[in-house]
């Protein structure tokens, strides 16, 4: 199991997470309500433990998480969300896809359409760039003296895990859609704090982008961030380690 680590700096990722806690939360605790509309209770049902997992990764207070889930029964209640994805290009052809949770689906495409247009891109059809990605759950653990590598290696092979890799200061594990709620699982009851822990789209190889381009993408990829009805942004390109996205 090897391979190259895109999780490179704690510290860097914590800080730029502590900047944008506010705005983090917010889309966090809507991924956190229409999980639990159906069932509120996360034994038993394992899309809304993600989430949980994916908010205690970025630190979201307890009261949050218990707030959030408690808006299924209120304000959502009478609310329609989708989860919708769309695909498009950046600069230089550059691979882009977005994960919304929206309850007007032509204000989302509208935003998303205008946004990614002023930054020299374009949406695209369903399906022109996401075979280039693979749907992976990951699950990333900072290295301690307690959890060497030797011990994450039995950890993964004793939960089955996919893959994972040895970066400078985490670990990253990989595991199919399917697995990862029960990966994910394995490692919490090994008492196993998560640095990250979601299913995402992981791109199969990284295009980099001459510097004036890297500016425009960025742009683009920050702006797309800041709009309500997005909750994930994920793409193909190489960006700087103290700028990296994703």
């Amino acid at each position: 199991m090897s391979g190259h680590s895109k999780w490179h700096n704690i510290a860097a990722k914590k800080g730029k997470t502590d900047a944008a806690r506010g705005a983090i939360f917010t889309k966090i605790g809507r991924e956190l309500a229409v999980a639990a509309k159906s069932n509120p209770n996360p034994d038993t049902n394992s899309k809304l433990a993600d989430v949980i997992a994916k908010a205690k990764a970025a630190n979201m207070p307890n009261d949050n998480i218990k707030r959030s889930i408690a808006r299924a029964a209120g304000e959502l209640s009478g609310k329609d969300y989708k989860e919708l994805t769309y695909e498009g290009y950046g600069v230089a052809g550059s691979a882009v896809i977005i994960k919304t949770l929206t309850d007007n689906v032509n204000r989302t495409s509208g935003d998303i359409s205008s946004t990614m247009s002023k930054c020299g891109g374009q949406m695209g059809k369903p399906g022109c760039v996401s075979y280039q990605f693979d749907n992976k759950g990951l699950i990333v653990i900072a290295k301690t003296v307690a959890l060497d590598e030797d011990t994450m290696m039995e950890y993964c092979l004793e939960a089955e895990a996919e893959d994972y890799v040895v970066g400078e200061d985490a670990y990253e594990v990989y595991t199919t859609p399917e697995k990862f709620s029960e990966v994910r699982k394995f490692f919490e009851d090994k008492g196993v704090t998560f640095l990250e822990a979601e299913i995402k789209m992981i791109p199969q190889n990284y295009v980099t982008l001459p510097e004036d381009k890297l500016a425009t993408f960025r742009k683009m990829i920050e702006k797309l961030e800041e709009l309500d009805d997005v909750q994930d942004v994920y793409h193909n390109v190489d960006l700087p380690e103290e700028d990296d996205e994703d």
